[in-house]
């Protein structure tokens, strides 16, 4: 039925519009989408509003979300996939946004079976077919906090949940090689675990060390958000990155330095 859902994208795209002033404002707050050339800008536009039209970005604690700020949610959800489709944020309906950290409070059982209850403040988080849960105050900083970013990192979490609970293998495109997969992000995860146990320097969120799927999250935001400094630690896991998300945001942002100067040059 891949016709059908054409077509009925091409309708929804047809009938809706995002407000202009809005939709430049949000494309500016990050760097990862000012360095977009027009055409994956426009595409970034199309899935934005499709996302928008599948999904209810809602506020809670008395939050009110504004247009302004679902787009940005949108935006930063949607460069994950913009190589990629809608169709990997399949199965779930909701983005609850809080005004700050909220708190968690569940209960589940281990792998021996062992039951444990949580109750800790969060930023965000992502259920395995539920909603992803933001906290605003985290999702709305710019892209000016070392690579940290808590939309690409739950929504990385979602891609990870396509094939069950996250553990840091997400569906792997056809011709990838899941063996390569395996041993670039183990040995890159076994030696960032060193490190930090070592309190040895990186310019990576420390949090990557808490198991393979935080890993792949925090390495998945920082992918966007500071690819140059992935690439130069863990290259072959950026390479499998740029695979798998069929993106090269360091070779985007080189190219978006590069015209920038040449502009200034020409003044």
């Amino acid at each position: 039925m891949q016709w059908f859902r054409n077509w009925r994208r091409a309708r929804i795209l047809g009938r809706s519009a995002l407000d202009e002033s809005l939709w430049r404002a949000v494309l500016e707050r990050y760097p990862f989408t000012r360095a977009l050339p027009e055409e994956e800008q426009a595409r970034l536009r199309d899935w934005v509003i499709l996302f928008l039209h599948e999904k209810s970005v809602v506020g809670a604690g008395g939050l009110a979300v504004g247009d302004e700020m679902r787009m940005s949610i949108a935006a930063q959800a949607c460069i994950l996939i913009l190589n990629l489709d809608l169709d990997y944020y399949r199965g779930w309906v909701e983005v609850i946004v809080y005004p700050d950290e909220f708190v968690a409070d569940y209960e589940y059982v281990d792998e021996d079976g062992i039951a444990h209850h949580v109750e800790a403040p969060m930023t965000g988080e992502s259920w395995l077919s539920g909603p992803v849960i933001l906290s605003w105050a985290d999702a709305e900083l710019r892209g000016d906090a070392r690579g940290y970013n808590v939309v690409l990192h739950e929504f990385a979490h979602k891609l990870d949940m396509l094939n069950g609970d996250a553990n840091g293998f997400p569906p792997l495109h056809a011709g990838m090689d899941r063996g390569g997969w395996s041993r670039a992000f183990g040995a890159a995860y076994e030696h960032f675990r060193d490190r930090v146990e070592r309190r040895a320097p990186t310019g990576l969120d420390p949090y990557a060390a808490e198991n393979p799927a935080e890993f792949f999250a925090v390495l998945s935001e920082a992918f966007f958000e500071i690819p140059e400094t992935v690439l130069a630690e863990y290259g072959e896991v950026y390479r499998q990155l740029a695979a798998f998300y069929r993106q090269d945001p360091a070779a985007r942002l080189r190219g978006e330095v590069a015209e920038t100067a040449e502009r200034a040059a020409a003044r």
